[in-house]
């Protein structure tokens, strides 16, 4: 097959996995700096032109859209799929994930659990919005961060409420949601190919600190998943309509609850972890199901 690996950086780990990983099994692969495509948006013969050459050749592509580019990448994806290229993920399930919003509702609408959730627009009743989610302690999160960047603990009601009309104060959106403290500073990551979770991992946060971010000094090793891990992980994915995806889900005391789903899952930290080629898994998906023409999301929002 000849697939594309749509990434600003063909030098990022996962870019240079997936690429070895498609090259070791034969395929023909070629890294494509999204940004530097443009369009031909016709109904005759849509195209995407990349350093001034129509890209008509492949068969699928392997989208890696950083959050901070969504609007732009998505539209290269959705291009693609105008024109008939079967795309690991679909530019609307990238869409869909990438609105932490948006995609709560949608993973509260199929029964997932979910960590309590609050979201307003006004000020004037922080004292409810907080009451919602069961009070102080609580977490207080920016809907555009990533990385762990815009987090915020609020350890007492008076804290959240000067978090909540400062984050507002600067016109951002928030999330709060309720802190879970039987998590002890560790997530699990399930990394999510087709309808199986095909390598997992706990990740703990650095001491003193409650986010589990390994770009923010915490560590992982490979973990065993329960039966109901998996399943959620499973759903999850499934309910954005992705078909890899990172799920992250904390253990509470009614059971895994989501955090996020992650359309563009770092690889590093989990083969390392775990040991699995997780890119060689990927492109063993994409060559076992990636049919010229083979989109297929129908998930009504």
């Amino acid at each position: 097959m000849k697939i594309a690996i749509l990434s600003q950086d063909a030098k990022l780990y996962s870019t240079r996995r997936l690429k070895e990983a498609g090259e070791d099994r034969g395929h023909d692969m070629r890294v494509v700096n999204y940004l530097r495509c443009y369009m031909n948006i016709a109904s005759h013969k849509p195209t995407v032109v990349y350093n001034g050459t129509t890209l008509e050749e492949f068969d699928a592509v392997i989208p890696r859209i950083g959050a901070s580019r969504t609007f732009y990448g998505t539209a290269v994806v959705r291009q693609f799929e105008v024109m008939g290229v079967f795309s690991a993920n679909e530019s609307q399930a990238i869409s869909r994930s990438r609105d932490k919003l948006r995609c709560l509702q949608i993973l509260a609408r199929d029964g997932i659990g979910l960590p309590v959730t609050g979201f307003a627009h006004a000020t004037q009743d922080i004292d409810g919005l907080i009451e919602t989610v069961g009070g102080a302690p609580l977490v207080i999160k920016l809907l555009e961060g990533t990385q762990g960047i815009g987090v915020v603990l609020a350890e007492t009601q008076q804290a959240a409420k000067s978090v909540i009309e400062a984050f507002r104060g600067l016109d951002v959106n928030i999330l709060v949601q309720e802190f879970i403290k039987e998590a002890k500073g560790a997530d699990l990551r399930c990394l999510v190919v087709g309808n199986k979770v095909i390598a997992s991992m706990k990740r703990q946060g650095a001491e003193g600190e409650f986010r589990s971010n390994l770009h923010r000094g915490g560590n992982a090793e490979a973990i065993k998943l329960t039966p109901e891990e998996r399943s959620t992980a499973v759903r999850s994915a499934k309910a954005m309509g992705l078909r890899v995806a990172g799920v992250d889900l904390l253990r509470s005391h009614h059971g895994p609850v989501v955090m996020e789903v992650n359309s563009s899952p770092g690889l590093e930290g989990i083969e390392k972890a775990t040991g699995i080629d997780v890119a060689g898994k990927i492109i063993d998906f994409i060559a076992k199901n990636g049919a010229a023409g083979a989109t297929r999301d129908r998930i009504p929002y």
